[in-house]
């Protein structure tokens, strides 16, 4: 199995495939007579295709062991869809696999390790593995659509490229 490089999850690095929500560095302000911090349009919800609505749904990830071979990605060609960890904690990290929307190209696939306190937005058509958690059983409210037509294809991978421990702690 060939490791898959994985670096820190940064907006930058990110945004060729969505965006990542987080409150470093968001747009804030006061709201409730001065009682809460408002932190503002932290991601976009692109669900309208074919008549589609957000919803909001609650996922509980199992802890996966690494190394952990690549076998299957998905994509939502008819809406985005967000992940944020329910947690307290920086240290609940999790990985997010990624190739750009249109034909998989497994050779442009993409690694990022997030902390706890870091969720991403895919946009519409970016292909991902589904949920990585790594050290506990870990929930994530989602954020995605629901409604007509086929909003989740799969394609399965060789398991050729993969996860490594030593690439994530590299990425620490």
């Amino acid at each position: 199995m060939n490791s898959l490089p994985i670096q820190p999850l940064t907006r930058e690095a990110f945004a060729p495939f969505g965006e990542v929500i987080m409150l470093d560095g968001a747009k804030h302000y006061p709201i409730n007579a001065g009682t809460t911090e408002r932190f503002h349009a932290l991601a976009r919800v692109d669900a309208a295709e074919q008549g589609g609505v957000p919803v909001i749904s609650l996922f509980r990830g199992q802890a996966r062991p690494l190394p952990l071979p690549i076998t299957v990605m998905e994509r939502h060609p008819l809406g985005s869809q967000a992940f944020v960890p329910v947690t307290q904690s920086a240290e609940d990290e999790y990985l997010v696999v990624v190739a750009p929307a249109g034909e998989f190209d497994a050779s442009q696939m993409k690694a990022f390790l997030a902390t706890g306190f870091q969720g991403v937005s895919y946009a519409r058509g970016v292909w991902h593995h589904p949920l990585i958690a790594l050290h506990r059983v870990s929930d994530f409210l989602i954020v995605d659509r629901v409604g007509e037509g086929n909003n989740c294809d799969e394609i399965e991978l060789d398991g050729q490229m993969g996860l490594t421990q030593g690439a994530c702690d590299a990425a620490r």
